[in-house]
């Protein structure tokens, strides 16, 4: 069966292609319209499709529109109200509905040759449930859902066996803690359904003086589910415009959030494993995408192992769509790996240098040739095989450097035209992470924080946040062994088992994905070496 995955609706469009059942593509729309996660989550922009995404994943297949067996699209507008009737102030979201209904027709329009009977809507939680507990090598699993909102909801809870949803509960709207999360956002100055990684890294300098305040509006309720409604920041601390410096008081209020969300987090799992008895609790909807929440489940949650979706945002709804709708049909496969996006040949990567006329090197091992110029402390950009599904760079679309100087984290910081207080991460062999650090092991998806061992502090002090953690990636050597090398060699010339890696790109645009992108970013911004497959182009050579 080969099922097109959409998610379209809200914000971070992506398609993703499932085929017989296994993964065979996905990608966010952002990637290729180099526009931050696609569109802004308004009323108005909910009729642009993923065309560019979509397409590629049928270009990857080999497949035409009219050769799909179904298209799954990620939001069901049979199970939406008015949004007056859910309590919430969005006068224009009939239009949301208007233009989920249309869907078929417009992906129709999109894809020439698609059939519109072939359009199924899938619920939008659903579709993240999919996401996590079909695509995790878990058949049998609890799975927990949070995010801002869906048709007329903000969570489920179920329990997958043998890959089969059994739904357990669900939270209507208005209580959403993806909700409470971004009001905060907005008031701290950052962009909303956007920016929610920033609070979480700003409440490590805070302390949750607030948090008795916010548990009148956000807490568990008896009887099940959990209240969430708008809370009066504004009484609580000032608003931050957002060329303003942040204060005390806006950290305390990113760390009451926090350790709010967390207390809700862990009632909500302990509840779920109580029903289900499951081992493993997988994740999904962008709350997931808070490692820092997911590191305090694991620690003093009820479950023995937690997984979560690395494209655990709306993009992952894409993916999880599909998968829903070929598990009907047929038995799916767990997802192996998070590089799902475009790669290219070394032959094409040649002849996008030879087009751009820019002098570079092919050495006999581009690994070694990194490790040799981070160990001199150089900025290296990384661009290698298949672009990540998801938000994080896992080693295919990274910006590398030695995590020895502890001046690395301003400058990377710099070069990206950053906040100050933003962490960079860690990248560890597997089989080393557990001299270095404490939490959840293996953490291939930087989905986790990990506190640092107190001998390595002063060792990798660009990597270590504020509170002494890392959120860090382990890397496997049989599934990512050129990083591997690079790894071993960086090793081998500074005795530190560990890079630094943030993701290739500067404030406020997609990662990079294309060679085209790669080169641009190389060309405005202060780094040293781009590895572009096998070659290696070094700033004193592009403009010397």
């Amino acid at each position: 069966m080969r099922v097109l995955g959409i998610n379209a609706l809200f914000h971070d469009p992506a398609a993703a292609l499932v085929m017989d059942g296994r993964i065979a593509a996905a990608a966010e729309e952002e990637r290729f319209s180099r526009r931050k996660h696609g569109k802004r989550p308004i009323p108005f922009s909910a009729w642009e499709l993923p065309e560019l995404s979509a397409r590629w994943c049928l270009e990857q297949a080999g497949l035409t529109p009219a050769e799909l067996d179904a298209v799954a699209y990620s939001y069901d507008p049979e199970l939406a109200r008015p949004a007056d009737q859910l309590g919430l102030n969005d006068p224009w979201d009939h239009l949301r509905q208007e233009y989920a209904r249309r869907a078929p027709e417009f992906l129709a329009e999109a894809l020439p040759g698609l059939d519109p009977a072939k359009v199924r809507f899938v619920p939008h939680h659903v579709a993240h449930a999919a996401s996590a507990g079909q695509a995790s090598p878990y058949p049998d699993c609890a799975v927990l859902v949070l995010d801002g909102r869906g048709e007329c909801g903000s969570h489920l809870a179920g329990r997958y066996a043998n890959r089969e949803l059994a739904v357990l509960g669900t939270q209507s709207l208005p209580d959403s803690l993806g909700l409470f999360y971004e009001e905060l956002t907005q008031h701290l100055g950052f962009l909303r359904s956007s920016d929610e990684f920033k609070v979480m890294a700003l409440a490590s300098y805070g302390r949750p003086r607030f948090l008795d305040r916010l548990r009148e509006y956000v807490h568990l309720e008896d009887e099940g589910g959990f209240r969430a409604r708008p809370v009066p920041w504004s009484s609580l601390v000032p608003p931050r415009a957002a060329d303003a410096p942040w204060t005390q008081d806006h950290a305390d209020a990113a760390a009451s959030a926090q350790a709010c969300l967390e207390e809700v987090l862990l009632g909500l799992a302990g509840r779920l494993h109580e029903r289900t008895g499951e081992e493993t609790l997988t994740l999904a909807g962008g709350v997931a995408l808070n490692c820092v929440a997911n590191t305090r489940l694991h620690r003093d949650g009820p479950f023995r192992r937690i997984w979560v979706q690395p494209a655990a945002g709306d993009a992952g709804t894409a993916l999880g769509a599909a998968l829903h709708v070929a598990h009907q049909k047929e038995t799916v496969e767990a997802m192996p790996t998070a590089a799902l996006g475009r790669g290219w040949s070394d032959d094409e990567l040649r002849a996008w240098l030879e087009r751009a006329d820019v002098p570079y090197e092919e050495p006999a091992d581009i690994a070694d040739t990194v490790a040799d110029e981070l160990a001199r402390d150089g900025i290296v950009a990384w661009f290698q095989g298949r672009s990540e599904y998801g938000p994080r760079a896992l080693g295919h679309r990274s910006l590398l450097a030695h995590p020895g100087y502890a001046g690395n984290l301003e400058r990377l910081n710099a070069v990206k035209g950053r906040e100050e207080f933003r962490p960079v991460a860690p990248m560890v062999l597997a089989e080393r992470a557990a001299e270095l650090f404490d939490g959840p092991l293996p953490s291939p998806y930087m989905l986790f924080v990990h506190d640092v061992a107190t001998a390595w502090r002063d060792r990798i002090p660009a990597v270590v946040h504020v509170d002494g953690t890392a959120r860090i990636q382990t890397v496997e050597r049989d599934a990512e062994p050129l990083v591997a090398r690079m790894i071993d060699g960086f090793e081998r010339r500074t005795g530190l088992p560990v890079v630094v890696n943030t993701s290739l790109n500067t404030a406020g645009r997609p990662m990079v994905d294309d060679p085209r992108d790669a080169l641009e970013c190389f060309g405005s911004s202060p780094v040293d070496l781009l590895a572009l497959g096998p070659f290696a182009i070094r700033r004193k050579g592009m403009f010397a």
